[in-house]
């Protein structure tokens, strides 16, 4: 018998996000001002006529369990939503609702991949998808994207072999705020057809975009439904962070698969969350161009303050609500009290202890150099945010 720890967990880490969280706190607690920057989710309440519903839902007593893929009128919502907004049909045996978009990517990891297989992954990228992926028991095998974080699709198809079994996106992304264009998304499709994988396609910011750029799913593109797997969920367009719901859609073998994932972990996904959903795709949508407006605003200032910068390089942000820009001018450098910083994970500790700014490094994502930070908190909080960086990066010795 033996007591240790299996080999598996061996390959997982803690999400740096989470451990970031208990540095906070911890400042917090001591008495420090810090402006946090590093929180991924919507600073905007739920709106009313989805958190009513909810309400309705325990006045009424649909508090109980639900089927194991979700309630009908539900999944009806979605598949309504995918064939208005993406331009897919899907049947109900093709869509399930889960507990969170990570449920869903998860089950379908689990679904499509497993021991011996390869997923790629494009880096930079959620700090989660390698994580998940050796969860399911699965190689991560990560390949850079281009300088303007689009996809290297040459380098995507090197890196396919007869083992890969699927390749993540997210469009928006997160952590760099880049929005696949077509022609890309075109032959990311062509590629996953010649060489027959999947393309498990996190689509959770979708609704949060900007200027003249669109959001397409690549499940759109003939060939493609049966071999893409969407995610999306409520957290981030709807502000439902915390109501934990998401869904997936595809090939039905597969949903099913993610269903039997689902069924074995967290058994059904929570009602009253379902049942303000319906409401949160059937109901008004005003509140989610407001949401992105406003979004927009911040996302103007936040980049022409990163631009202004002298030594900040910071690409257009052209979805989701994060800035991820290139620090590596300011590494090398002497700081007070710190001496010489030569990553980017150590800038960002010595930003957070002496100018009380919380934001993750770019390492995290696989992108060393690099800092990310979330532009979901108000203008004030932005403006103070952004004064403390600037003079934090210009603090250094010559």
């Amino acid at each position: 018998m033996s007591t240790t720890l299996s080999t598996r967990m061996a390959a997982v880490k803690m999400s740096p996000t989470t451990a970031l969280f208990g540095k906070v706190e911890e400042l917090r607690r001591k008495g420090e001002d810090i402006v946090s920057l590093n929180v991924g989710e919507p600073d905007f309440p739920t709106p009313d006529n989805i958190k009513e519903a909810g309400i309705r839902a325990i006045n009424e007593n649909f508090t109980k369990y639900t089927t194991g893929n979700g309630i009908a009128p539900l999944r009806e919502a979605i598949i309504e939503k995918m064939k208005k907004d993406n331009g897919v049909t899907y049947e109900m045996n093709e869509v399930a609702v889960t507990v969170g978009a990570k449920q869903a990517l998860f089950g379908a990891l689990c679904a499509v991949a497993g021991e011996g297989d390869e997923v790629i992954i494009p880096i930079p990228c959620y700090v989660s998808y390698p994580d998940m992926v050796a969860l399911a028991g699965a190689k991560p095998v990560l390949v850079k994207r281009k300088d303007d974080f689009s996809l290297d699709l040459e380098a995507i198809e090197s890196a396919i072999n007869e083992h890969t079994k699927a390749v993540i996106i997210c469009t928006p992304d997160n952590p760099t705020g880049k929005v696949y264009g077509e022609d890309e998304l075109k032959g990311l499709s062509d590629l996953a057809i010649s060489r027959d994988i999947f393309v498990i396609s996190d689509e959770i910011y979708e609704k949060i975009i900007y200027g003249e750029n669109r959001h397409k799913s690549i499940s759109a593109f003939e060939g493609m439904k049966d071999r893409t797997i969407v995610v999306n969920g409520f957290s981030k367009t709807y502000s439902m962070t915390g109501w934990r719901l998401g869904y997936v859609c595809g090939r039905a073998d597969v949903i099913g698969a993610a269903v039997k994932v689902q069924s074995q972990t967290t058994t059904t996904p929570p009602s009253i969350s379902q049942y303000a959903a319906v409401e949160a795709l059937c109901g008004p949508q005003d509140s989610v161009e407001l949401m992105r407006s406003e979004f927009e605003k911040r996302r103007d200032f936040v980049q022409e303050k990163l631009r202004g910068i002298p030594g900040v390089i910071c690409h257009e942000i052209q979805g989701a609500f994060y800035a991820f820009f290139d620090i590596r001018a300011f590494l090398g450098k002497e700081y007070e009290g710190y001496g010489i910083i030569d990553d980017d994970t150590r800038l960002c500790e010595y930003l957070l202890e002496k100018y009380g700014v919380a934001m993750m490094p770019g390492s995290a994502y696989f992108a060393p150099g690099f800092v990310r930070i979330s532009f979901a908190s108000s203008m004030e909080v932005l403006k103070k945010a952004l004064s403390r960086i600037e003079s934090g990066l210009k603090a250094h010795k010559c």
